[in-house]
Parts: C-alpha cells; structure tokens; sequence
C-alpha cells in the first residue's frame, strides 16, 4: 500500500476556502464592520411628559424616522439614503416597542 500525500489536499482546500472568500467578497455578499460603522448617528434626549405640564417640541421634524420591526425601534436616516441602525441606550440595550 502506497502513502498519500496529504499537502495537495491541504492546498486545495485552501485555494477553495480564500477562493469562495474572494467571490463573495467581490459580489458583496461579504462585508466586514468598521468603527465607522458604529458611530453616533445623532444624539437623542427623551422628554419626559407629565400630565397638566406643558413641553415645547419644534415644529421642524428631525432628519431621522422610526419604525418598529420586529419588536425594535428602527431609526432611518433622511439625509443620507441607506443608514440606518438600532436605537440602543448608553448600555447597548435594544430599545423595544409594540408592533
């Protein structure tokens, strides 16, 4: 019985592992998160409401709009088409809603 050598078969799997790596790379279906891709979209404050006290609120609506999917609230940027992220608390907790 003759041996086999191992390093051709080593060799190709590599070849096929960074090969696939590549393509889905080159038709975008790969995509590796940046810091940048992190940052603040914009800072919010929460207006607590208290009843029989008034609160002013600008009449010019923000640049961002909210949706609720799959149980957390969405926030998409106006401005610039495509961002949008997770509205998070300064833990990194989620912020949930009903819908």
């Amino acid at each position: 019985m003759s041996e086999r050598n191992p390093i051709p078969l080593i060799l190709t799997a590599i070849g096929s592992i960074v090969g696939t790596v590549a393509v889905l790379g080159y038709y975008g279906y790969l995509h590796v998160a940046k810091p940048q891709d992190a940052l603040l979209l914009s800072e919010f404050t929460m207006l607590k409401t208290i009843p029989g006290e008034d609160y002013r609120v600008s009449l010019k609506p923000a640049d961002q709009s909210a949706q609720c999917i799959d149980g957390v609230l969405v926030l998409f940027d106006l401005q610039q088409k495509g961002l949008s992220g997770v509205l998070v608390d300064d833990r990194k907790r989620a912020v949930r809603c009903n819908g």
